[in-house]
């Protein structure tokens, strides 16, 4: 058997007026009409951000979501076990296990999970064989944790717990993708084409299972905020601009979902800074921009997503899940090989337990750890990054329509995607 060894992951003018006439009237000093305009522009620039920490002090004020502790009318146990218990849990995972630290083991008997030939639903952009693709192997490579295994991915445990229900994933093409594998992983329960479809509107795709009433959705929102790139097929823009606060834009389409899986990352890869729309439309001549950093602007979008899933999203009954940032391997130099060259003939993974990519921004990551740090909304976090970093070989390549050059960031179907929502159906299920 191959086995590759891997390590834990690595870890406005109204104001001014207003403030000259205080000064006017009351003979302030210009020391204080300075930081009288300080205060109004961060209010302006983060109050958003402060109405989400504010608003989650009200939610878990809530008896039946409060922390544990000693209560002068008891419970105070059973509100510790509502809290702990995650919806949909039937097991938890053993003890001391971390699904996200493992090997890539060689596995001919379980992989792959599904023939390409056999789901017609998966995007000709990522059906690798279809396009020539010559060699099969990435499809054989098995996650192995260290020291536990991985629930073995069960559909039709998924479709009963799915019943009368929508699970969807939001975000960009990275995301699409894992819609696509869960699709595949799901669809060969339901042997009657009658019995099931799909359909995609705007940025909204269906797959309903119809004996189950249960939709798996995708919507496209590659910053989850409005952007100027939120056509879901022409959207190719290199001067890219978020707008603050925006989230209700594509979170009203998102309300009454079951279990809502985001993902945001490689739209905000476009260099140091990043570009807010904080007045005006994206394109009106009279609009309000501002330059912020890409983390700043980052963790603007990740506290709205929290606030988002606060207000709409009711943990007891309901789960999110975040994906974290899915690698490239569009240098080859990173792991040894070649210089020069990218993920383009590669057939086996990285068999380097140190290897992080340098098209993977560790800030990034930085930033999530924190915001999901002060964040008391139970999100949980999947964390793909390392395990993906390994898998050099499984991109699409040029093997995809209309291919003009290798496409190292997006992955094949059947392959390293299958795995993510294999580590999905253990969180969701395991947790």
């Amino acid at each position: 058997m191959k086995t590759l060894i891997s390590p834990s992951p690595p870890s406005s003018s109204s104001s001014s007026t207003s403030l000259l006439s205080l000064r006017k009237a009351r003979g302030l000093s210009p020391f204080l009409i300075t930081l009288l305009a300080f205060i109004v522009f961060v209010v302006t620039l983060y109050g958003e951000d402060f109405t989400c920490l504010l608003g989650q002090l009200d939610f878990y004020s809530q008896d039946d979501v409060a922390p544990a502790g000693p209560s002068p009318r008891g419970g105070g146990t059973e509100r510790k076990k509502k809290r702990e218990e995650a919806a949909f849990a039937v097991g938890k995972r053993p003890e001391g296990c971390d699904y996200f630290s493992g090997r890539w083991v060689w596995d001919e008997s379980t992989r792959p999970l599904y023939q390409e030939s056999e789901c017609p639903y998966i995007q000709p952009q990522l059906t690798c064989q279809e396009r020539g693709r010559p060699d099969k192997d990435y499809q054989f490579w098995r996650w192995q944790p260290h020291g536990c295994d991985l629930p073995s991915f069960n559909a039709t445990l998924m479709l009963e717990t799915l019943r009368g229900k929508r699970m969807m994933y939001v975000g960009d093409s990275l995301n699409r993708g894992q819609f696509t594998s869960m699709v595949c992983l799901l669809h060969r329960l339901i042997p009657s084409s009658s019995a099931k479809s799909m359909q995609t509107s705007g940025s909204l795709t269906v797959f309903t299972a119809k004996d189950y009433n249960a939709t798996v959705e995708f919507y496209w929102a590659p910053f989850l905020l409005e952007s100027n790139s939120d056509d879901a097929v022409v959207h190719r823009i290199s001067d890219r601009v978020v707008r603050r606060g925006s989230i209700n834009v594509h979170g009203r389409h998102w309300k009454g979902a079951d279990v809502v899986v985001f993902n945001t990352y490689l739209w905000w890869m476009t260099g140091l800074t990043m570009k807010v729309l904080q007045g005006g439309s994206f394109d009106g001549e009279e609009k309000e921009v501002v330059e912020v950093t890409t983390e700043d602007a980052y963790g603007m979008a990740m506290r709205s997503m929290m606030r988002w899933a606060r207000k709409n999203m009711d943990p007891r009954t309901t789960r999110v899940f975040f994906t974290s940032m899915s690698p490239t391997h569009g240098k080859s130099g990173d792991w040894g090989g070649e210089p020069g060259r990218n993920c383009y003939n590669e057939t086996a993974p990285i068999n380097n337990a140190t290897y992080w990519g340098s098209d993977s921004r560790r800030s990034i990551m930085r930033v999530i750890g924190e915001e999901f740090g002060k964040s008391k909304y139970p999100v949980t976090f999947l964390n793909i990054t390392q395990l993906s970093n390994y898998r050099k070989d499984a991109h699409t390549s040029i093997y995809k329509k209309q291919a003009s050059y290798a496409d190292c960031v997006h992955w094949c179907l059947p392959g390293l995607q299958d795995t993510w929502n294999e580590l999905l159906f253990a969180k969701l299920f395991y947790p």
